[in-house]
């Protein structure tokens, strides 16, 4: 029975390569000259760290700069908030996608049920399995994912005739 699997999985290499390109630009821009402007990824979750909100959207906007040159969809950064630590120094803590939300996930199973096509779809941890007797039906229902959910960066893989 033909199936696949929808996912939501960033790149961790091409993430980790894309922070280490910003935080070489970080250290080599004159207008960082000086300040405590730094980039570090670590336990996924990229920590940004500046002398006022405005150097934080330099740096995020390097990183989102650095992550389109290495194909990584850009939904996959959830931005926290801006937080004051010692003396005029802020930091933002920004966390990679990884894995489709219960909330979400729901969302995606209704909306194929809905869709009266001839598939059957199951939660499967953080991932979406969905299963049919035909593979035309299989396509449609990645076409409807695509289309009906663009706010989550999302994959098929798995893919068995």
């Amino acid at each position: 029975m033909p199936s696949f699997d929808t996912v939501c999985e960033a790149d961790l290499v091409e993430v980790k390569n894309a922070v280490d390109n910003a935080a070489k630009e970080i250290a080599t821009r004159f207008d960082f000259k000086g300040t405590s402007a730094s980039i570090e990824f670590k336990d996924k979750e990229i920590t940004l760290i500046g002398d006022a909100d405005f150097q934080l959207d330099q740096i995020d906007e390097i990183l989102r700069n650095k992550l389109a040159k290495r194909h990584v969809d850009v939904r996959f950064l959830d931005k926290g908030t801006v937080q004051k630590i010692g003396g005029d120094k802020v930091k933002q803590v920004v966390k990679v996608r990884n894995g489709i939300e219960a909330e979400a996930a729901k969302k995606i199973q209704r909306l194929v049920k809905d869709s009266k096509i001839k598939v059957q779809a199951s939660i499967q941890g953080d991932a979406i399995r969905v299963n049919g007797t035909k593979r035309d039906d299989l396509q449609a229902v990645m076409a409807l994912i695509r289309k009906d959910v663009p706010e989550l960066p999302l994959s098929f893989n798995n893919f068995r005739d």
